[in-house]
């Protein structure tokens, strides 16, 4: 479902010094996702080379080897692990953007306006923001003067 416009009301805002103090959580726990979702890919591709297709889920089917069975059920287990992992990334107040290659965003507020304070995975710092309509292309960088204005 598309933004509408309006703030979720269980969403929190962050000062820019908020967010980078998540920083060191945030990066671990997407790290492991991450990982997870490498392993997930992995597994698939095994999966695949072995039943020449990606089922739509991983219940055990009648005629299934017990290696096919096997990787459907670590698929599985993996899978909610990784649901699991986003979710506890959520529990930090992040909103994930693009879980590929760990972006999130923060609510913040800039000069009255709610923005997105941006951060992906490989990002010393939050260094970015945008407006609650723009994506990763329309990321700004956070200069000194509004490092100011957004650390309260």
């Amino acid at each position: 479902m598309p933004y509408s416009g309006e703030r979720m009301p269980e969403q929190e805002e962050f000062t820019l010094e908020e967010v980078n103090a998540k920083l060191p959580e945030l990066r671990a726990r997407v790290g492991e996702q991450l990982a997870r979702r490498a392993t997930i890919q992995e597994r698939l591709t095994s999966l695949g080379e072995l039943t020449e297709e990606i089922p739509d889920d991983f219940a055990a089917q009648p005629g299934d080897s017990p290696s096919v069975s096997a990787l459907k059920a670590e698929l599985a287990i993996l899978v909610a692990a990784y649901h699991r992992g986003w979710q506890e990334v959520e529990s930090l107040g992040a909103v994930v953007k693009d879980p590929q290659v760990g972006l999130v965003d923060f609510y913040g507020r800039l000069d009255g306006k709610l923005v997105w304070l941006c951060w992906k995975y490989d990002e010393e710092e939050v260094a970015f923001y945008h407006a609650l309509d723009e994506g990763f292309a329309g990321r700004k960088p956070i200069g000194h003067s509004l490092r100011q204005r957004l650390l309260n």
